[in-house]
């Protein structure tokens, strides 16, 4: 899915400002904007598409040192909590984790990050 600034997604991607990469929140969506279908699919697709978002501005996930998670069904979070163990090594990012009413395109994950950069690219 790319990433571009268009008239419906006028935002940026990403934004490195303060030695930090502020992240769009990522939907759980495939290329054509449709819901993944599937608790960890979904929360598969939203880390993809922030890893593609970040990637705008050089990062990896390595890079995140915050990560907001909004999900539409708080129970989703037994399964937030397995995916973070295996993306993230110890130290891993802060997180927050909020239930919201609804998402756009009738997504039930979004994750927005904030990533660590170094010298206007992302951390080595």
């Amino acid at each position: 899915m790319s990433a571009a600034v268009t008239d419906q997604h006028p935002y940026s991607p990403a934004v490195v400002a303060g030695g930090f990469a502020f992240v769009s929140g990522a939907l759980s969506v495939d290329e054509n904007y449709v819901p993944v279908p599937g608790r960890e699919a979904a929360l598969g697709a939203a880390v993809e598409r922030t890893r593609d978002r970040l990637a705008t501005v050089g990062g990896v996930l390595a890079d995140i040192v915050k990560l907001t998670y909004y999900v539409t069904d708080l129970s989703l979070r037994e399964e937030a909590n397995r995916q973070f163990l295996e993306l993230f090594a110890a130290p891993r990012p802060a997180r927050t984790f909020v239930e919201v009413s609804a998402l756009p395109y009738g997504a039930t994950v979004e994750i927005d990050a904030i990533a660590q950069v170094r010298n206007g690219s992302a951390a080595e």
